[in-house]
């Protein structure tokens, strides 16, 4: 058993990660300013992790062997673009900073697929697809302009000491309950981006369960005494969030990538998580087809 403190444990993926990291024999303390984290955590301490002395204090208190850096503002565009870039970015750096002075062994901080610019409101065209950690980045809003610097800040820190340090990209996470029928982070259900293109289309149809999520985190924090420090993981579903085969369909909704979608037949997605696959042994282990409740119609 290791010690393993988790920030924002009481979102959408931090719960899953939380239960996880539990049920794989770790000792958990959830770090989270609201109220939410699973059971499972052996401790729950609110914390603003904004602030660099309370960061400090967190993980001083509470000595763990790893940190899955989670807590963010979630959602672009759901407060002011200073505010997201601000919390986002301080916090990464408060907890990458804290980490290695006090010893961590190693560090995962979450990231977002976004980094890669799709949805910029002069248009985007990928450099190819699928997509997978070599494509550049082309950041166009705070979140995902925040995501970067996270990003750079974890390769930063990877270069300052003894501390193991990567990234992990997540697609869009759906937890069990959303499954069933609550709204996802965007305030439509998983059924409705499935119905409307043009939803699933802002983020390229892409997205995970949020227990494979949890599983790829726990096998990356598991594994980064062995890794080279800084790398970076997408986190992917093995198939696209869409009834037809993306080679059809994301061109019709994301003008710019017609030359390069011919390759995404079949249910192939968006974004590739072979690097995870080939570095960890990690495969995604659901699918929408399986997941979605209470559906009948989907093959």
């Amino acid at each position: 058993m290791s010690r393993v403190l988790v920030t924002g444990s009481a979102g959408r993926l931090g719960r899953s990660v939380v239960t996880t990291l539990a049920a794989a024999g770790h000792e958990v303390v959830g770090v989270d300013r609201v109220p939410g984290t699973p059971g499972e955590a052996a401790v729950a301490q609110p914390a603003d992790l904004t602030d660099t002395g309370e960061a400090f204090e967190v993980i001083a208190r509470f000595r763990p062997e790893s940190v899955i850096h989670l807590a963010a503002i979630a959602t672009p565009f759901s407060f002011p673009e200073s505010v997201i870039y601000k919390v986002n970015t301080q916090m990464a750096f408060n907890v990458c900073e804290a980490s290695v002075a006090l010893g961590v062994r190693g560090v995962v901080v979450a990231s977002s697929p976004t980094v890669i610019g799709y949805g910029a409101p002069g248009g985007w065209a990928p450099a190819y697809l699928p997509i997978d950690e070599d494509h550049p980045v082309r950041p166009w809003n705070a979140y995902n302009l925040s995501k970067v610097a996270a990003e750079q800040t974890m390769k930063a820190f990877a270069l300052a000491g003894t501390t193991r340090l990567a990234a992990v990209r997540p697609c869009f996470v759906i937890p069990p309950e959303e499954w069933a029928g609550a709204p996802t982070q965007s305030g439509h259900t998983v059924r409705e981006r499935l119905d409307r293109p043009d939803l699933g289309g802002v983020s390229l149809f892409n997205y995970i369960d949020s227990r494979d999520a949890a599983d790829l985190i726990t096998v990356l924090a598991e594994a980064l005494p062995e890794l080279p420090g800084g790398e970076v993981f997408f986190a992917g579903a093995a198939d696209a969030l869409a009834r037809k085969p993306l080679a059809d369909l994301l061109p019709q909704v994301v003008p710019g990538t017609e030359p390069f979608a011919a390759a995404l037949t079949g249910t192939t997605p968006a974004f590739s998580a072979t690097k995870a696959e080939r570095l960890l042994g990690w495969q995604p282990k659901r699918s929408w087809r399986t997941e979605l409740k209470e559906s009948k119609e989907f093959a």
